[in-house]
């Protein structure tokens, strides 16, 4: 914030973990330019929905409850065209606040102070128009006193706006007084340590003296801080903070916080951005399926022991539907149940038929039971989608999903279902490079337990080479880093890769309850003999999903008791 007052500097970021006051930076700035030095503002959030939150969440509440402020800009209600949401005047000057997808936001106006909150979250291209963060600028040009911000917490190391942004500037950290021996540091995670079994208890060890300094001597430490610049000469100023200043999160909670996410890469890689405010470095582009070959392992039945949930995913070519039955158990540790190919033209009835027959399959289960398929997913972004809507719609109490891949990074996993197609079905979005990253992270871990991934003897080189036909490369866009997934020289096939999308894609549709699943075949196989007498339910139909309970007809009258 005193950056930004400073008159030899003009283009300030900041790199910074979650809970460390970021967006509170902005409405500060915001705050002050309304009230202080009145301009034309600009403040892009990644999306105009996001925009849209920030304006309502944030904005409104400071103008309402700050004195200084409090007057000064119209209710977004009253009828004045001047203030929208998106638009308001104050005297001497305008905020407009306008979405990094959306060109048109960035247009039109001339802006002295441009601020970009979550920059690594922007697409590459606003619309067709170029990177948004350039088409910001450009509307403070003619200022001979703009301003400029850019605020994230990172991502990726080499396709990072944010990270590009501060290894180009001052390169400001935090240094802090150690209360034992006053030596000044870098809080660092390598210094954060806890006794065995307990990181509830952890505290930081002085890289100095090694004294422990625990959470009531953080507040001091803070007050008496200051900031240093690794590039002094340098014209844009940049800093860089982690959660371990934060004072509103103590030194066990990141420990506890870290202990859970590092069972997965992808959550670890979550929390490495958002608890250190660092950038994910990648250990590999792609995975070699020779690696993948040597651990295919013998299963006692068709569905093994841990396994309490099955899901299917199925792609559609021109001459054939491939699908691939996957068992799920506890943390998401996962086993290839079955890899089939059904030959025939997608067109006609006679193939839909055949799938519609194995999905009603029974797998035999290592305990006894049977187990049938609790959700599928079918990619309908092929020449056949009206016959993936029209095999799916009646479908979907069966839990039968199409689905459609969406590209580009940022993307959620699977994103709420839309009816807005030709077949009326409920299509859901999925985010394949983001489940590609999730599932690339996972077939390296190379350990049984949370997050694995086993394969059963009887998948063959073909199966590997399909699942590892696809590679991250970084492209540039206009000058803008951006990971793209695309097929390795050789023209493999990738339909495994796209199945494997759609699997995780149906798990997370499912959300399911895996303890109580666990419980219930526990139960289950406690009474085998039972069970192979008396034809039971299958495990994953009934309690497998936690949904609402049903709603009683009669309104009020017959709900009140």
């Amino acid at each position: 914030m005193d950056a930004l007052s400073d008159p030899a500097r003009d283009q300030i970021c900041l790199m910074k973990s979650a809970q460390t006051g970021g967006t509170e930076v902005i409405n500060n700035i915001v705050g002050y330019y309304i009230d202080q030095d009145p301009a034309p503002i600009l403040l892009v959030q990644p999306t105009l929905e996001m925009g849209k939150a920030w304006s309502k969440d944030r904005l409104a509440p400071m103008l309402r409850d700050s004195p200084a402020l409090r007057g000064k800009v119209k209710d977004a209600r009253s009828r004045d065209a001047d203030n929208t949401v998106m638009h308001k005047v104050f005297p001497g000057g305008h905020i407009t606040i306008a979405g990094a997808n959306s060109a048109a936001s960035l247009a039109s106006r001339p802006i002295r102070v441009t601020l970009f909150d979550e920059v690594d979250r922007f697409p590459a291209s606003a619309g067709t128009e170029g990177d948004p963060i350039s088409l910001g600028r450009k509307r403070s040009t003619t200022f001979w006193n703009r301003k400029s911000l850019e605020v994230s917490t990172p991502t990726v190391k080499g396709s990072s706006r944010i990270e590009q942004s501060y290894d180009g500037s001052t390169m400001d950290q935090y240094w802090v007084p150690c209360p034992h021996c006053d030596e000044y540091q870098v809080l660092k995670w390598s210094h954060c340590q806890w006794p065995d079994g307990e990181p509830e208890a952890a505290y930081y060890a002085c890289e100095h003296c090694g004294g422990v300094i625990d959470n009531a001597e953080k507040i001091a430490m803070l007050k008496a801080g200051e900031w240093r610049s690794r590039e002094p000469g340098r014209a844009v100023r940049g800093f860089h903070i982690n959660e371990l200043y934060s004072p509103w999160v103590t030194f066990g909670e990141m420990a506890v916080s870290f202990v859970e996410a590092k069972k997965f890469p992808d959550t670890l890689k979550t929390w490495i951005n958002t608890a250190l405010g660092e950038t994910w470095e990648e250990s590999g582009e792609g995975l070699a399926d020779g690696a993948l070959l040597n651990r295919v392992e013998h299963y006692a039945a068709q569905v093994p022991a841990e396994v309490s949930l099955l899901t299917c995913a199925v792609d559609v070519q021109d001459d054939r539907l491939e699908l691939e039955v996957m068992g799920w158990g506890a943390d998401q540790e996962s086993w290839g149940i079955e890899y089939k190919v059904l030959y025939g033209d997608p067109a006609a009835p006679e193939l839909w038929d055949r799938l519609d027959q194995h999905l009603r399959a029974e797998f035999a289960h290592e305990l006894g039971m049977r187990l049938r398929i609790a959700a599928t997913c079918i990619d309908s972004g092929g020449h056949f989608t009206q016959q993936v809507y029209r095999f799916c719609k009646p479908r979907f109490k069966r839990r039968v999903y199409a689905v459609k891949g969406v590209g580009g990074g940022g993307k959620p996993l699977v994103a709420r279902p839309s009816r807005s197609n030709s077949g009326k079905v409920h299509l859901y979005a999925v985010g394949v490079d983001t489940a590609k990253d999730l599932l690339v992270g996972r077939l390296k871990i190379a350990e049984p337990g949370p997050g694995h991934c086993h394969f059963p003897s009887e998948y063959g080189a073909e199966f590997f080479e399909q699942l590892t036909a696809e590679h991250c490369v970084t492209r540039f866009t206009q000058g803008i880093p951006r990971r793209v997934w695309q097929k390795k020289s050789g023209g493999r096939r990738n339909e495994a890769l796209d199945i494997r999308v759609y699997n995780l894609a149906a798990y997370e549709i499912l959300n399911p309850n895996m303890a109580a699943l666990k419980s219930r075949i526990s139960q289950q196989a406690a009474n085998r003999d039972l069970i192979q007498d008396t034809p039971q339910e299958p495990v994953a139909t009934s309690s497998a999903i936690s949904r609402p309970p049903p709603r009683r007809k009669g309104g009020f009258v017959n709900n009140w008791r």
